[in-house]
């Protein structure tokens, strides 16, 4: 058996997005640019490698490149109030086709300042487009069973669907819907749940463990987005 890849994120992972959040200056940001590198963003790649090869294993649609499926540390400020040119954290994304930009059934990692986005990892249909969305939720109606049946396996898997961005009335067309776990769910603009990390381990080789268990325990979630999106793909193209 092959060693594993991923042993840890430097003991100064954190202590680095602490420092760029007071300095948020590119002079500062290059004079330390070799200990970014070493305690954050070539461990992130070792721990994208890792995981890539524990879902392909485990027949989990998520794929993607030690570089490449890495966000930049550096923030596109252009249309943001906050001018800040650095991210205070680093994250990650694995998808179905390998794309950082494909957020529908995609695995999220991310390690940063609690203050900001913190340390957690999450598994979603993030802002699906309007023909899946409308799918899902057409199915969450028709077949309530199969809905209700993915909610219930992942809470035995100890995890909670959610959406922070949820609707405040429910969507036009499912007037009618009158259950109230159903009105929730229809309101929903993503579908997603997630794990927190504990900062204080992300310096062990064992997180890649507990973030492929969470997959794993992931797992009804993406089924159950993969089937409705299978099927749609079907009707679009029998069209």
């Amino acid at each position: 058996m092959s060693e594993p890849l991923f042993k840890g994120f430097g003991d100064k992972a954190l202590p680095f997005l602490k420092a760029l959040d007071f300095h948020q200056n590119r002079e500062w940001f290059l004079e330390n640019k070799e200990l970014f590198e070493a305690h954050l963003y070539e461990p992130l790649g070792d721990l994208v490698e890792d995981l890539i090869a524990r879902f392909e294993k485990a027949g989990l649609p998520f794929k993607g490149d030690r570089k490449k499926s890495q966000f930049r540390i550096k923030r596109d400020t252009r249309f943001a109030k906050d001018k800040s040119p650095y991210n205070r954290h680093l994250s990650a994304l694995l998808s179905p086709d390998g794309s950082k930009w494909t957020e529908t059934g995609c695995f999220y990692v991310c390690v940063g300042l609690e203050d900001y986005r913190g340390c957690y990892a999450a598994v979603a249909w993030w802002q699906p487009k309007g023909e899946l969305l409308t799918a899902m939720r057409k199915s969450i109606v028709t077949k309530p069973e199969k809905y209700r049946a993915m909610v219930e396996a992942l809470r035995k898997n100890g995890l909670e669907l959610r959406d922070s961005d949820r609707l405040k009335r429910t969507p036009r067309g499912f007037d009618d819907v009158t259950d109230a776990d159903l009105i929730e769910a229809l309101r929903n603009r993503n579908f997603v749940v997630r794990h927190a990390i504990d900062p204080g381990a992300i310096t062990a080789p064992e997180l890649a463990d507990d973030l492929f268990d969470f997959a794993l325990r992931s797992r009804p979630l993406i089924d159950w987005g993969r089937s409705i999106e299978g099927t749609l793909v079907t009707e679009v193209a029998t069209l």
